[in-house]
């Protein structure tokens, strides 16, 4: 009987906003925060609808939240979410989110509750410029490319 030796490689990808490892979806470093804030979009009618969110993680360019109501918003929807003011004051929060009220784009959801059948919480994605990257960002790019 044969027995095949498998080995396991992890291979770093850099880019000019982006270091990830090969086979994650990760991009950026999650920090496990905890912040109000405040999702505002438009239904399928045009009417402006809102929730009162908790940050579950977020990073540069993603964001977990958890809605405090009950609200149903569809995948692939344009949203503007927005930190209360005494968040901008954490240190851990990206340049991006201190600014205000951020476009995103909800690119995944969380599994249903079962009592309510809504979901748990929302992936978002910041439509943020990537020409715009922090200072420790970019120590940390450079870090990864002379490893």
């Amino acid at each position: 009987m044969l027995e095949a030796a498998v080995t396991t490689t992890t291979t770093y990808v850099t880019g000019p906003s982006r270091t990830y490892v090969a086979g994650s979806s990760r991009v950026g470093n999650r920090r496990k925060l905890q912040l109000r804030g405040r999702l505002t979009w438009r239904d399928a009618g045009g009417v402006l609808r809102f929730a009162s969110v908790v940050t579950r993680d977020v990073s540069d360019h993603d964001a977990f939240v958890e809605c405090q109501a009950p609200a149903s918003i569809p995948l692939y929807r344009l949203v503007h979410f927005q930190l209360e003011r005494t968040g901008h004051d954490c240190p851990e929060v990206p340049a991006a989110l201190r600014q205000g009220k951020i476009l995103s784009a909800v690119y995944r959801v969380g599994p249903r509750r079962a009592a309510t059948g809504m979901p748990q919480g929302y992936a978002l994605r910041l439509l943020v410029d990537p020409g715009n990257v922090s200072a420790a960002r970019k120590r940390q790019m450079a870090m990864a490319m002379a490893n």
